[in-house]
């Protein structure tokens, strides 16, 4: 495994587990996963068929509000290890005073956001039928 790509990853892991395990605790203790445990599923079934669909609705904000974290990261690895990529490109652009290139490169990690916060809303009316109706 790469370590930059370890460095990156393995913080914004570890709040998404720890969200997702909290959820499906809370989630677990409902009264409609009840009801499927006494309709005789397991533990297991009643987490995946009832439970985990309920509980990626945080899950889904919380990597939509990773994504520009994972960007900003990105910039400080690629310099720490001295990659190539956008990172570095901009990094290089603000320290030589060039604009244009800091002007368009921030351009496209903005649309990179939004796309996918459009992306995340759209996920949550899939995972959450509730979401369907109320629109």
């Amino acid at each position: 495994m790469q370590v930059p790509a370890f460095a990156l990853a393995v913080p914004q892991a570890a709040v998404t587990t720890r969200v997702l395990r909290t959820s499906l605790l809370e989630t677990m203790h409902e009264d409609y996963v009840r009801t499927a445990r006494a309709k005789g599923l397991t533990w297991r079934q009643a987490l995946w068929r009832h439970a985990l669909r309920n509980a990626m609705v945080p899950v889904l904000t919380i990597i939509g509000l990773q994504l520009p974290f994972l960007l900003a990261g990105g910039i400080i690895i690629e310099n720490v290890f001295s990659l190539p990529g956008v990172g570095r490109l901009i990094f290089q652009a603000i320290t030589q005073r060039d604009l244009i290139v800091v002007q368009n490169v921030i351009v496209v990690l903005v649309f990179a956001v939004v796309t996918v916060t459009l992306l995340i809303d759209i996920a949550y009316s899939i995972v959450d039928p509730r979401v369907r109706r109320n629109a």
